[in-house]
């Protein structure tokens, strides 16, 4: 996804010579020395100064710019997150931040750089719109959406490749509720590349006789709070999955939702429950957390076997 990133940076550096990039110390590893070589007099290294960085960038919007700002997640989300409130989103500055490195899957990295708070600390951002593309066809899309659109944006990649599950034809729409799959017995709702996790726990549960209905919410804020009241209706079990705390982010806005609406379902979250990281492979950190297709899969499973028949 990275990969993905770093070239369509470049594709908008041609298109648009409003197009700048400033980087915090990480173009290597965030990909955006792509856009450094392409591009050189629009590349800025604000070296490790993420605060610096996000006022500089305002700053280039003000004068009509159009910056991306690129670091690890944890950075903008914790470390510059007063400069993103006071000269971003309340000036609603044409600023585009980019946290890559994001959810679980960088343990590897460190536990300090781990963040899964992102989209709780952003979504309660007034005037951001946020952003957890499911793959590389969607992020294009939503860089596409980004580049056109006068505002600040949130958009959350992460660090490993993810397989496709868009049509190259997709385009984004804000606020979008897309099925993916459908499935009378349980709803699953997820965000990012878990998404892609949670359609195969689907079908791993379709072979145990359940069929579920998958949808991916990739426009957390705004959303289309009506088409996912909708796309929900009629289900008594309504599973969220998410590499994140489940704290504030999908799984709470989809019970803010279905809540505000009148009785709703029973809503189970999947995700990082109220604890730190820590330094650690993939894998374990899939398991540890039950975001595997298979622990997925198995808590879907265990959830409708307990309940007891109307």
């Amino acid at each position: 996804m990275r990969d993905v990133w770093g070239e369509k940076l470049v594709e908008l550096g041609q298109q648009d010579p409003r197009t700048v990039v400033l980087d915090g110390d990480l173009a290597n590893s965030t990909k955006v020395d792509k856009f450094a070589k392409a591009h050189p007099d629009r590349f800025f290294q604000m070296g490790i100064a993420e605060q610096n960085l996000i006022g500089a960038a305002a700053g280039l919007a003000s004068v009509g710019y159009v910056p991306w700002t690129s670091s690890f997640t944890v950075f903008f989300t914790h470390r510059a997150i007063d400069p993103v409130r006071m000269l971003v989103a309340q000036s609603h500055a044409n600023v585009k931040i980019v946290g890559s490195y994001s959810g679980l899957l960088i343990g590897a990295v460190g536990k300090t750089h781990l963040d899964v708070q992102d989209l709780a600390i952003m979504r309660a951002m007034p005037d951001m719109t946020v952003l957890s593309p499911a793959d590389g066809v969607e992020l294009l899309a939503m860089m596409d959406w980004a580049q056109s659109y006068e505002g600040p944006v949130y958009l959350r990649i992460v660090r490993d490749a993810v397989p496709d599950l868009f049509g190259a034809d997709h385009t984004f729409t804000p606020g979008a509720v897309h099925r993916l799959r459908d499935g009378p017995d349980v709803a699953l709702v997820s965000t990012g590349p878990q998404t892609g996790r949670v359609l195969a726990a689907a079908e791993q549960l379709a072979a145990g006789g359940t069929e579920a209905r998958v949808l991916h919410v990739g426009c957390l804020k705004p959303l289309d709070e009506d088409a996912l009241r909708a796309e929900l209706a009629g289900y008594d079990l309504v599973v969220t999955a998410e590499e994140h705390s489940v704290l504030g982010g999908l799984g709470g806005l989809v019970a803010e939702v279905l809540t505000a609406a009148g009785p709703a379902p029973q809503i189970e979250r999947l995700g990082v429950k109220d604890t730190w990281g820590e330094s650690a492979g993939n894998d374990f950190m899939l398991a540890k957390h039950g975001l595997s297709a298979e622990l997925v899969a198995s808590r879907v499973a265990d959830i409708l076997g307990s309940r007891v028949p109307a």
